[in-house]
């Protein structure tokens, strides 16, 4: 059956799979690392660009290594769950302290990387050095869920011992390099979430999910639980040079290690906004201009932004600049690692109508 699978899945991806992706080019274990990481929980055409900015301005592990952490946010702004830059170059320090700025070749090496698990090791394994190793990523398990019907969530341990032992089955020792760019493949792009090409699959005829008419069924749901609903108050002070008060936010954390803009207690009334900030930040501001909420989703709550705008009238000394706070003109701002609604917050401000 192995050979089989994997034969008629190259088969395919020789005519139909993607062949020409930035990190197939000067193809190296950095260069599929970093595009490992971002692909999770990101869609390729998301990535792309990013990959290659990043690769710019980190060509090698040992430049990531050594670059400030607020460049490499800033290289990430926009790409969301921010812990995976922060692993990054953790995991970039290794490997220039502990290998010698060359990525082992043993999974386990690999995986006491910092952010590195079994699937993202395996892919560095196969992709770089084209050592057989099966990986299992989120395409991988919709394609084997389905291919085999194997029912359940496959957050479950019991589901995904199920997934791990038919990915090492199909996993052939030849080619493995394009075996495992080809399973991705055909998830990204024929056995999708909704409405799987199954007649452009060259697996449909052993397909068990597809011969019951059940590809809908696999893989199964994570059991949904409400989200919680948060709110805060984002605040835009700008004093009379122009320059806008930014914290940096805690090391771990929802927006970790990033610049955003100082928030206050949802209790707080509007017209309690200008007494907040001289009781806690030591600021005389101006009456505070509302600017239409948003809600943001992050991965366990949804938070609800209401952005209020203050001019400071003096003492700005209360607040000087140090390491988790500074005063910075827009331009230099947006040269920081802010999370995207602060970035769209501060360069469009008016993006919907005052309240």
């Amino acid at each position: 059956m192995a050979d089989s699978f994997a034969d008629r899945l190259l088969h395919w991806y020789d005519r139909h799979g993607r062949h020409d992706l930035p990190w197939h080019h000067n193809r190296n274990a950095y260069r599929v690392w970093v595009s490992e990481i971002m692909l999770q929980q990101t869609q390729v055409a998301t990535v792309i660009p990013y990959f290659e900015a990043f690769m710019a301005r980190f060509p090698n592990v040992q430049a990531l290594a050594r670059a400030p952490v607020d460049d490499v946010l800033s290289h990430w702004s926009g790409l969301g769950y921010y812990a995976r830059a922060r692993n990054l170059q953790k995991a970039a320090q290794s490997v220039v302290e502990e290998f010698g700025g060359e990525f082992p070749q043993s999974q386990e090496q690999l995986e006491s990387l910092t952010g590195i698990g079994r699937s993202t090791a395996a892919a560095i394994l196969a992709q770089a050095y084209g050592i057989r190793a099966a990986i299992l990523d989120g395409n991988v398990k919709r394609v084997l869920a389905r291919y085999h019907a194997i029912p359940g969530w496959p957050g479950q341990t019991r589901v995904l011992n199920q997934l791990w032992e038919r990915a090492e089955e199909h996993t052939p020792v030849q080619r493995v390099r394009d075996y495992t760019q080809a399973i991705m493949d055909l998830g990204a792009m024929v056995c999708t979430r909704s409405r799987p090409a199954c007649e452009s699959c060259p697996l449909q005829q052993d397909c068990t999910a597809y011969a019951a008419g059940e590809t809908a069924l696999y893989p199964g749901s994570k059991p949904k639980k409400a989200k919680p609903e948060k709110s805060t108050w984002m605040i835009i002070l700008e004093d009379h040079d122009g320059r806008i008060l930014l914290e940096r936010r805690p090391p771990s954390g929802i927006w970790g290690g990033l610049w955003s803009l100082p928030e206050l207690d949802p209790a707080f009334g509007a017209d309690e906004l200008q007494e907040a900030c001289e009781r806690h930040l030591g600021l005389d501001c101006s009456e505070p201009e509302l600017i239409s909420g948003f809600r943001h989703t992050f991965s366990h709550y949804h938070l609800h932004i209401q952005p209020a705008r203050l001019t400071v009238a003096g003492g700005k000394n209360a607040v000087a600049d140090r390491d988790n706070r500074k005063w910075l003109h827009r331009h230099e701002a947006l040269g920081l690692g802010l999370p995207a609604p602060i970035r769209t917050l501060l360069t469009e401000p008016e993006q919907a109508a005052l309240l």
